[in-house]
């Protein structure tokens, strides 16, 4: 494997609640659990479109066989492994690293529509420059890509996750060590009420308007009104 690259889809186990607390509080758990498997299952569609290699990190470490079982995925599910999130992505990067991928980028699973494009876009970046980050909307990114060479742990290290600056603080620390950080385009991950109506809003006229979240949404109407009640 001297010349290929990976993508790493982390996700948390599609667990009632366990998973979307933020948009479960307007929506229901049920809902917000039915939409996050949607959202997995839509992003593994769009990396298989891709035709790149891809490996889904599953998160807690205990739910793996459950998961796997519920994809039937060709692609293995992996446990993530680390006490905190930058753990456990550090983790994740140095497991392909150390079998022999050159290049591997990072992606969250609470972005279903971002467009498939973006995925050869962050490895042309990453060839070029040993880096890429994806800008998330609130502030932090939704995805993280190194070469091999270039991988280094401190974006993972001390991080106060969650918070608005997350992006400007790993993009410091990256410029600190000596890399020039391009960025990807800036895309609205789904936390909330808000960015699911925005994801609904935007993706109309789009092709993710055929997906499986858009055609549960459009099977379940009263879901994008219930927050005017709130």
């Amino acid at each position: 494997m001297n010349d290929r690259q990976i993508v790493l889809l982390f996700i948390k186990a599609p667990m009632q609640g366990r998973v979307k607390s933020r948009l479960a509080d307007t929506i229901g758990e049920e809902a917000a659990l039915d939409l996050y498997r949607r959202f997995i299952l839509d992003t593994i569609d769009m990396l298989e479109r891709t035709g790149c290699e891809f490996r889904i990190f599953c998160h807690p470490p205990e739910a793996v066989a459950d998961v796997s079982h519920w994809l039937r995925a060709g692609s293995p599910v992996m446990p993530q492994e680390g006490d905190d999130l930058g753990a456990r992505m550090e983790n994740a990067f140095r497991r392909v690293f150390s079998e022999g991928w050159s290049r591997a980028v990072l992606l969250g699973s609470d972005i279903p529509d971002l467009p498939e494009s973006v995925i050869p876009e962050a490895f042309t970046l990453i060839m070029k420059h040993k880096v890429v980050l994806g800008p998330a909307a609130d502030g932090g990114y939704y995805l993280i890509g190194f070469d091999r060479e270039a991988f280094l742990p401190a974006p993972f290290n001390g991080m106060s996750w969650s918070t608005p600056d997350v992006l400007i603080r790993t993009r410091d620390v990256l410029q600190a060590a000596g890399l020039r950080v391009p960025l990807l385009r800036e895309w609205r991950d789904v936390d909330s009420f808000d960015d699911l109506r925005a994801l609904a809003a935007r993706s109309g006229h789009s092709p993710f308007r055929s997906s499986r979240t858009m055609t549960y949404l459009a099977q379940n109407r009263s879901l994008l009104a219930r927050g005017r009640s709130h």
